[in-house]
């Protein structure tokens, strides 16, 4: 039987991370593959490992997840160093990278098959079919009847349909054990603000809405389906009672798409010592209860990731927020977690496009006064700040703007390596021609300022000494809104604090 490896690349802010992705399609091959697991994170050379395993000879495919960033990096240049020593293995690459930008992926000439979407249907009948025509046994086999995967067949890429998404509490189990006998489950359990033993866990697969600046949109097309909050719980007691799990990232695109579903789960796990994150939208939130938003936090919720963007009304509805988020509310809501004492960790978006560079700026100095409005009426508000960065959610008006504006992605792969592409996925260098570079240093020194007047409460490594002579330091700085040039603070988290930014490395420490 021809075996497959599934490789996880390194990424900066998941070195403590449980490969959720490769978990998945692992158990979704259990039985009929076999199968080994390669985690970047957890390799100082993963090529060794890689090469030994394909060297042997068993294996006739290898499979890649693939975000932006780092992971892309390290599963580009691993993946064409394949392609050349083992031009026989079949290349298989599943995430958000390779199912939005599919063309430079399949071009490359180094990967064979994408998955474009879930793959837990999908990379069984793929490998199943791949298996058929090696035999020659059965004639050619349709790929094109294999829903959620992309391929080239004579020049020409074909996208198969969409299926739809699964029920998720009919999914086999994670194969945990098995992950456990080549990494101990011990390495992925970091230390972080939440607890000493953090696990990450995916509870559901899609999100609802349709934001036109998201890359899960043009993959799950406005679907989500999550596991029960029995099934949830059941897995996480399963870590703690295993491993010693204390806390939880659920990484989830949208966790509280559910308020019965949230409540349950609370209600199950409230006993069990766990303290959790996760993300949600505010407007979905904003309509709970204020007795589920006690139960949730008596539950050990403590902070909630939440996509704000911007307070300006009109640029919400070009977004696409759902047509219900408004600037309005995302203060009162800022408010309302006050309350109830979970932290919410607003997200913004800024530097999209507009009909003048005048205006560009404009929206930038308006956006920079409603954060602060927001730090006055919650504090603890966490803030992360994003320079906008195209996905290609075609047909939606935010993307329509960004194409006649002349941007356009890399055509080759390979062209992804440059750094200044990879500061593009983690959304610091745009690379967008409305964007001048006085607006890029506008954001990126007020972001400096604002990290420094409020450093994150998720670094816990930070003494009280270190937070306030930030604070003071920063203090005129922020009041004054003298942003340019900010030396002073950018060495002092540089070199004394090696300050951690969430956005760019998570909640975990070494």
């Amino acid at each position: 039987m021809n075996q497959i490896i599934l490789f996880n690349p390194r990424s900066a802010n998941s070195k403590h991370r449980i490969p959720n992705s490769i978990l998945q399609v692992g158990a979704s091959i259990e039985g009929k593959y076999d199968y080994v697991f390669v985690d970047g994170n957890l390799e100082r050379d993963p090529w060794k490992k890689l090469n030994a395993y394909l060297s042997s000879g068993k294996f006739k495919f290898f499979g890649c997840t693939v975000m932006p960033g780092m992971q892309l990096k390290q599963a580009i240049l691993i993946t064409k160093k394949i392609r050349e020593e083992f031009p026989d293995v079949i290349n298989i690459w599943g995430g958000y990278f390779p199912s939005n930008q599919y063309k430079s992926v399949l071009n490359s000439g180094c990967v064979d098959y994408v998955i474009n979407g879930p793959g837990d249907e999908a990379l069984p009948h793929l490998l199943d079919s791949i298996e058929k025509m090696f035999s020659g046994k059965q004639g050619e086999t349709d790929l094109s009847s294999i829903k959620n995967i992309i391929f080239k067949k004579n020049g020409e890429f074909i996208r198969t349909p969409k299926a739809d998404l699964l029920d998720q509490d009919k999914l086999p189990p994670l194969p945990y054990k098995k992950l456990n006998e080549l990494y101990p489950l011990k390495y992925y359990l970091g230390k972080t603000f939440l607890g000493t033993k953090t696990a990450a866990y995916h509870s559901s697969v899609g999100c609802p809405f349709t934001c036109s600046f998201c890359a899960v949109v043009p993959i799950y097309e406005a679907r989500w389906k999550g596991k029960s909050a029995h099934l949830i719980y059941n897995d996480i007691k399963f870590l703690k009672e295993e491993y010693g799990t204390n806390a939880v990232e659920f990484h989830d695109n949208n966790f509280f798409v559910s308020e019965k579903r949230t409540v349950e789960f609370s209600k199950l796990v409230k006993n069990e010592n766990i303290i959790w994150w996760g993300e949600g939208r505010i407007d979905t939130i904003n309509k709970y209860d204020d007795e589920s938003l006690a139960i949730m936090r008596e539950a050990g919720c403590r902070m909630i990731f939440f996509g704000a963007e911007t307070g300006n009304d009109a640029i919400l509805k070009q977004m696409d927020k759902g047509g219900t988020q408004t600037g309005e509310q995302i203060k009162a809501f800022a408010a309302r977690m006050k309350e109830f004492n979970i932290i919410p960790e607003y997200s913004f978006v800024l530097g999209l496009p507009a009909e003048s560079p005048e205006k560009v700026m404009q929206q930038i100095d308006e956006d920079i006064r409603f954060i602060k409005q927001i730090k006055e009426i919650n504090p603890n508000t966490e803030i992360i700040i994003y320079v906008y960065s195209p996905v290609p959610t075609e047909g939606s008006e935010l993307y329509n703007e960004v194409v006649k504006s002349g941007f356009r992605f890399p055509e080759k792969l390979e062209d992804w390596l440059d750094p200044k592409w990879a500061n593009f996925d983690l959304r610091k260098n745009p690379l967008t021609p409305w964007l001048q570079p006085a607006m890029v240093d506008k954001i990126l020194n007020f972001e400096t300022v604002l990290n420094a007047r409020y450093p994150t409460l998720s670094d816990f490594k930070l003494t009280s000494f270190q937070r306030k002579t930030m604070r003071t330091l920063s203090s005129l700085r922020y009041k004054k809104g003298i942003y340019s040039l900010p030396y002073e603070l950018k060495a002092l988290q540089k070199f004394w604090l090696k300050y951690r930014r969430p956005e760019v490395e998570g909640f975990y420490t070494e």
